[in-house]
């Protein structure tokens, strides 16, 4: 598995009796999420997406109540990457028939981008400033996507381009050599993350990623990634398609951040 997931900068989990578990607490918590109206604006794109950032009431163990947050999938990740973080509240990413439609301030070409090329990003790289200029604010350690509502494997699925970390950890070191980890926050990475991405779309195979309740995959932090139209005669749960996701912060800005598997 080590090997598959350094090569591919994805990794997909079977079945786990402890993830299926946490996956019913949490669809219920979502179900929930879905109905308060204090986090009615994360209804997107034309209500065809609920963003849910933090929306899931996981503790920083990712327990839900007297539900831990444990399984294969979590083992893999702390024999990998070390202990877990303190984990924030997870992201519940909820898709509906007819994604995506524009969202809210999103020109035609961001649009064409959210409809052609599944809104592709780098975790992390956030747009600043008027120019909307790409900047590393948010250093991911890893994105852990869990399941937990049923859908059909055309329903918006996760997209991730096989191999994209290297292209995109190679362009970053690069990019950000001579600069301190301090300041890196700070460098603009547009055009470089631009190249970078060109380079995926034309090199790197485009996979979707299915996975049902008690499954969950494990995205590398440089991987570029996206989210699938929702597919024509598509189904899922009628709360729609949806998914938890954590994306702990690296624990220090450091070089190892560049350089870690």
């Amino acid at each position: 598995m080590v090997g598959a997931f350094t090569a591919r900068g994805w990794l997909r989990f079977p079945h786990d009796p402890q993830i299926a578990r946490w996956a019913g607490a949490a669809h219920q918590a979502g179900l929930k999420a879905l109905r308060d109206e204090a986090l009615s604006h994360w209804y997107q794109c034309e209500n065809t997406w609920f963003v849910g950032v933090d929306a899931v009431p996981n503790d920083p163990s990712g327990a839900l109540g007297d539900v831990p947050l444990a399984g294969a999938p979590l083992t893999f990740v702390t024999d990998f990457y070390g202990a877990l973080p303190p984990l924030h509240r997870a992201q519940l990413s909820v898709m509906f028939p007819g994604y995506p439609r524009p969202r809210v301030g999103e020109g035609d070409a961001a649009f064409r981008y959210r409809l052609h090329r599944d809104a592709a990003h780098v975790d992390g790289l956030l747009p600043v400033g008027p120019d909307r200029r790409r900047m590393m604010k948010e250093p991911h350690a890893w994105i852990l996507g869990l399941p937990v509502g049923h859908a059909s494997a055309d329903a918006a699925p996760m997209v991730v381009w096989d191999g994209s970390h290297k292209i995109m950890s190679q362009a970053f070191a690069e990019a950000l050599a001579d600069h301190p980890p301090g300041q890196w926050g700070d460098v603009d990475l547009t055009d470089v993350y631009h190249k970078a991405r060109k380079t995926v779309f034309e090199t790197c195979q485009r996979v979707k990623v299915y996975a049902a309740p008690g499954e969950a995959y494990l995205v590398h932090r440089f991987a570029l990634h996206g989210v699938a139209p929702w597919g024509q005669g598509a189904s899922a749960d009628p709360a729609g398609r949806m998914v938890a996701y954590f994306r702990p912060q690296w624990p220090e800005a450091g070089a190892d951040w560049l350089t870690a598997p």
